[in-house]
């Protein structure tokens, strides 16, 4: 079942943003995305490993090969030539081979093989990339945090500016991060967020005090990409 956020899930976050910066001279930045990567070589990976394995058995028993390709030939030699046994070899593999890439062209099940280490992977790169772009060094103190949730591999990262990393160790988030996962896995991602964001604006309320002159830097709008 796909999630999807709604507009209140939208205005939910949005106002938990708010309420949060109210306390904070932090900016909390949250951004969805459907997907961080479109782990086409995940596809390609499983297509040459079945291929790879075909090539293991035909290795280790080629009897059965001659026999399977004699029979599928329709051939009445005595004993299939090799011309014959490498052509059907080679035509079984690159079977074979298109059949898993094509497969796997299937979104959901390129997710359902796609290793848990290598989707942990991506949306913590795509994390990086979209904290460059969205939020680092763009507040005053360097006070920016990201919020980022991609939603097809259930998961989540928070990046924070520079001189919140010198103040707030990396476990420290740990509470909200396991609110958020907690909350997608039972499909309510709008309020999942909102929690998130009211826990690390507890956090930054802590070391960064809402100042009196201090302005809102950066927008409390959910980006959904």
């Amino acid at each position: 079942m796909q999630i999807h956020l709604s507009q209140a899930d939208h205005k939910l976050v949005s106002a938990a943003v708010a309420q949060a910066e109210a306390q904070t001279s932090g900016e909390i930045v949250t951004i969805v995305a459907r997907r961080s990567d479109a782990y086409h070589d995940v596809g390609l990976s499983w297509a040459a490993a079945a291929v790879f394995v075909a090539l293991a058995f035909a290795a280790g028993f080629p009897a059965h090969l001659r026999a399977f390709l004699s029979a599928l030939l329709l051939d009445w030699e005595h004993e299939l030539a090799d011309w014959k046994l490498l052509m059907g070899l080679l035509a079984l593999l690159i079977a074979k081979f298109l059949v898993v890439r094509y497969l796997l062209a299937i979104m959901p099940l390129r997710m359902l093989v796609t290793p848990k280490a290598t989707k942990a992977r991506r949306v913590r790169r795509r994390a990086i990339l979209l904290f460059r772009t969205a939020a680092e060094a763009r507040t005053k103190g360097r006070t920016g945090v990201l919020l980022y949730l991609s939603l097809d591999e259930h998961r989540a990262e928070l990046v924070a500016d520079r001189a919140i990393n010198e103040k707030v160790a990396p476990e420290v988030w740990g509470d909200a991060m396991a609110a958020l996962i907690a909350a997608i896995r039972d499909g309510r991602p709008g309020e999942g967020l909102a929690e998130a964001v009211r826990r690390v604006g507890l956090v930054l309320a802590q070391h960064f005090p809402r100042a009196d002159d201090d302005v809102n830097e950066l927008p409390d709008r959910l980006i959904e990409l």
